[in-house]
């Protein structure tokens, strides 16, 4: 499938999209499907991934970044996701939610201590806001930091971290003052060794199974005061400065997933002969096919704009709402197009089909559900 907006990427945007590309189908997608149905994390591939620099790309050199921009960024989760949903995002949820908070937020001494380990890939980093009674009311935290001496001592539970059973560091987000909800929460950065904290009920999942997503339970978790990610009771706002940049992550996968549908449809309707010829020469398909291409390419255009946004420093919360929003349903619905096109082969493990779709859904909901992204909208026009 042509791209068609190569005139908006740079030389050096191409090279890395062909390389992902390159990566992505030569050792990412032979082990795919079967990494999904054995809820395998791909340990290897990802080790491989951050070999060429994947889980740093838009990071400083001087962290041990490859230096590149947001827009890169997205060609790569893009490019990942087009043959594996899961692997896009561990690499999404480990730079968006870890890696960029802490480059973000932190303090030298704390982007020297974590930062070359997270974006060379030795350490795997995940995001830790939501709880049980805390989803997309995230003011209502109940997890809580008291300071105690030089030690911060942590105690609560999170839910739904993902990359949370791989991971060694992660950014959790704390009340430190419950009287105050969103204005009284705090960020902080902990450890995976650090002594009560523990990972709890690992997760069985509809898609994006080779993506662990795991609870987490903090009893008395003692950290140095010094893990504070950035200032105190501000933990809110870097929340969803955070999410954000996640959510053009998102997009991403989303985009990658959309692809991979109009893609498959393509050539399993040239190749499927029904009523003498392939069904590719039936209008209904047709139509299918150029339906699913147009919406791909509006929610491309969205999330290259948001990201064009953040590299140039120009707030982008509803854009990157927008683009989060229109690729996470285009997803879904290119998806479900392409299920169709195969009909009856697409809802057995034989095709892909069947994966694209259990995949799509997710993106729909995490970093912000597809309501919360209206809400984000329609706040920021309604102002």
């Amino acid at each position: 499938m042509q791209h068609n907006v190569d005139f908006l990427l740079t030389e050096e945007q191409l090279m890395l999209r062909d390389m992902v590309e390159k990566f992505a189908q030569d050792r990412i997608a032979p082990e795919a499907s079967e990494n999904e149905r054995n809820h395998r994390f791909p340990e290897e591939i990802i080790k491989e991934a951050s070999e060429l620099g994947l889980m740093g790309v838009n990071f400083p050199t001087e962290y041990g970044g490859a230096g590149m921009d947001a827009v890169s960024y997205m060609l790569t989760v893009e490019a990942v996701s087009r043959h594996c949903a899961s692997t896009g995002v561990i690499i999404s949820a480990h730079s968006s939610l870890v890696c960029d908070p802490i480059n973000r937020f932190g303090t030298e001494e704390q982007k020297q201590k974590y930062l070359p380990d997270l974006l060379s890939g030795k350490k795997i980093g995940s995001f830790s806001l939501t709880e049980a009674g805390a989803g997309s009311d995230s003011g209502a935290t109940k997890t809580t930091a008291k300071l105690v001496g030089d030690k911060w001592v942590l105690n609560g539970s999170k839910l739904f971290a993902t990359n949370g059973k791989e991971a060694e560091v992660f950014v959790l987000i704390a009340s430190t003052d419950p009287g105050m909800k969103t204005r009284g929460v705090s960020a902080f950065i902990v450890d995976r060794d650090t002594p009560g904290y523990r990972i709890g009920k690992v997760e069985k999942k509809l898609g994006i199974r080779g993506s662990s997503t795991v609870e987490i339970i903090l009893e008395n978790c003692e950290i140095p005061k010094e893990n504070l990610l950035g200032e105190l009771n501000k933990g809110f706002k870097i929340a969803m400065i955070t999410l954000d940049g996640g959510r053009l992550g998102i997009a991403s996968q989303a985009l990658g997933i959309a692809r991979a549908s109009i893609e498959d449809a393509i050539k399993y309707s040239k190749e499927r002969i029904q009523f003498d010829k392939p069904i590719a020469n039936l209008q209904a398909i047709q139509w299918m096919i150029a339906d699913m291409w147009v919406e791909y390419q509006s929610a491309w255009l969205l999330t290259w704009r948001a990201s064009k946004l953040k590299d140039a420093g120009i707030p982008y919360s509803m854009e990157s709402a927008a683009a989060k929003l229109k690729a996470s349903e285009v997803a879904s619905f290119c998806a479900n197009k392409c299920l169709q096109i195969h009909g009856g082969y697409g809802y057995t493990e034989d095709f892909n089909a069947e994966r694209y779709l259990r995949d799509a859904k997710i993106t729909e909901i995490y970093e912000g559900t597809s309501e919360i992204q209206r809400l984000v909208i329609s706040r920021s026009l309604l102002k």
